[in-house]
């Protein structure tokens, strides 16, 4: 993955926020729309591109472009950073390949202290009943 060809390759559209806000928020386009063309990217290899397009699915259009908006903060500037950084994430946690489980097994040493401390609980308690006779 390389950033920097990356944020050449996205595109950026401002646009007014919705809800409350009064006059400011009728006046001003502060909210940021970040488009990302994952399969025609220069910035990332095939592989990349490949594993993205599957986790990624659901977040994608029928192109393959995903899209992220921001209208956080009241300034246009702050608000593309944030989705420039929210990008990177999604981009960087979906390539993110989780390692292999190794299947294991309890040692034969922990088996036996675990079935000798059942025993002695369950010796424990029976101790506390009241006697049959």
């Amino acid at each position: 993955m390389n950033t920097s060809i990356i944020i050449k390759e996205v595109i950026y559209k401002a646009v007014r926020s919705s809800g409350a806000g009064g006059q400011h928020v009728n006046k001003v386009s502060s909210k940021v729309e970040l488009s990302f063309d994952i399969l025609a990217s220069q910035g990332l290899t095939d592989e990349e591109k490949l594993l993205l397009s599957q986790k990624l699915s659901s977040r994608l259009t029928k192109s393959g472009t995903l899209i992220l908006q921001c209208s956080d903060h009241r300034s246009q500037h702050r608000n593309k950073e944030l989705v420039i950084k929210r990008l990177f994430e999604v981009l960087k946690t979906n390539l993110h390949i989780p390692k292999k489980r190794k299947s294991t097994r309890p040692s034969r040493a922990a088996v036996k202290k675990r079935l000798e401390q059942k025993q002695r609980q369950s010796t424990k308690k029976a101790n506390r009943r009241k006697p049959l006779f």
